[in-house]
């Protein structure tokens, strides 16, 4: 080694045992900088991959269900349904094509609930995939949810808000949009005519959607087929007493006034009945739970039990359906008197 100058391990160990760097105030705002960069970047990614999986989910589901196209003798059919939402929807002419052909009309909007949710999952056309979902769901708004009260208790309007989102963002990351996107960009650097770039994005976009579509069709079918539920048997009118040696269920007469009501249990199910006393001196039981979609009604209030999901109105002294999407009653139950309570009796409907 050459005299004044000093090995840099002689001077005190290697460099990287030096001490760190601090950045300071222009590296620290850099960082932070990046971090929001990558944040507003995925921003809307928690929202893609939720309605992604529910409309896939949604579609699936119906195809999985014997009632759904089972036709207008099943209450709960794509049919039915249609016919109950109809007679309350601003667009209710625009559902006559349904109800003369449901099988294709149900079909459609499984299939599409489907398509639309596996484009938003993999980010193949994404807005279009948007713009899907977010028809499907003003439909649904103007149709099912559309005498909710007040608005924001139905479900939706915010799937439609939702949706809107996405139709302006589209999916440019993680995504096939994307990967086509940013290999676009590199062959134009590599010298490639527009009509060249444009051509092989168009044809592997295509090849990706076929896929992707096949896909799909393969899943709903093989869904349909060997998925489906059975019909649950529906319950007798008129049925028997609760269950040998159920608890005997039951409510002071003073807790259940005259247009309002008191709540108990099915002892044989679990679900919440409201004991309705609708006259003086009149009494039975209501099921809580709406025969549309299972959600539970409010208590009754000015002579009706609302349903908060999509809006469905019964009567509350016979169950009996006033609005749709509901077609079937309030199961209702016997109530007696027995001095001063009031006994949940068996299921008459």
């Amino acid at each position: 080694m050459m005299e004044g100058t000093k090995d840099p391990v002689e001077a005190g160990g290697s460099a990287s045992a030096s001490p760190p760097v601090d950045p300071g105030p222009t590296g620290r705002a850099e960082r932070a900088a990046r971090r929001k960069a990558f944040a507003g970047r995925y921003a809307l990614l928690p929202l893609r991959l939720f309605l992604g999986v529910t409309f896939v989910y949604a579609g699936l589901d119906k195809l999985a269900d014997s009632h759904y196209l089972a036709g207008r003798n099943d209450p709960l059919s794509f049919y039915a349904q249609t016919v109950a939402a109809k007679a309350g929807s601003p667009i209710g002419w625009a559902l006559e094509p349904a109800l003369h052909a449901p099988t294709f009309f149900g079909l459609l909007i499984a299939f599409g609930e489907l398509a639309v949710g596996l484009g938003t999952l993999f980010g193949l056309l994404g807005r279009v995939a948007a713009l899907g979902g977010t028809l499907l769901s003003l439909t649904l708004f103007l149709t099912i949810s559309w005498n909710v009260s007040p608005y924001y208790l139905g479900n939706d309007l915010p799937y439609l808000m939702a949706w809107t989102a996405l139709l302006l963002a589209g999916t440019p990351y993680l995504s096939v949009d994307g990967y086509l996107a940013r290999r676009a960009e590199r062959d134009r650097q590599r010298g490639l005519t527009e009509s060249a770039v444009l051509r092989r994005t168009v044809l592997d976009g295509g090849i990706a959607a076929v896929a992707l579509g096949g896909g799909g069709l393969l899943a709903g079918s093989l869904t349909a087929t060997f998925v489906r539920r059975k019909p649950k048997p529906a319950a007798a009118a008129g049925s028997t007493a609760p269950a040998q040696g159920a608890a005997k269920v039951s409510v002071a007469v003073a807790d259940v006034p005259v247009g309002g009501s008191a709540t108990v249990k099915d002892p044989s199910s679990g679900d919440a009945v409201y004991v309705v006393q609708p006259t003086a001196g009149q009494y039975c039981g209501l099921s809580s739970v709406c025969t549309h979609a299972g959600c539970t009604v409010d208590p009754p209030k000015n002579g009706q039990l609302s349903c908060p999901c999509h809006g469905s109105r019964f009567d509350a002294s016979t169950g009996a359906v006033l609005n749709g999407p509901a077609v079937k009653p309030l199961p209702k139950y016997t109530v007696t008197k027995d001095g001063d309570r009031l006994d949940l009796g068996a299921v008459q409907s």
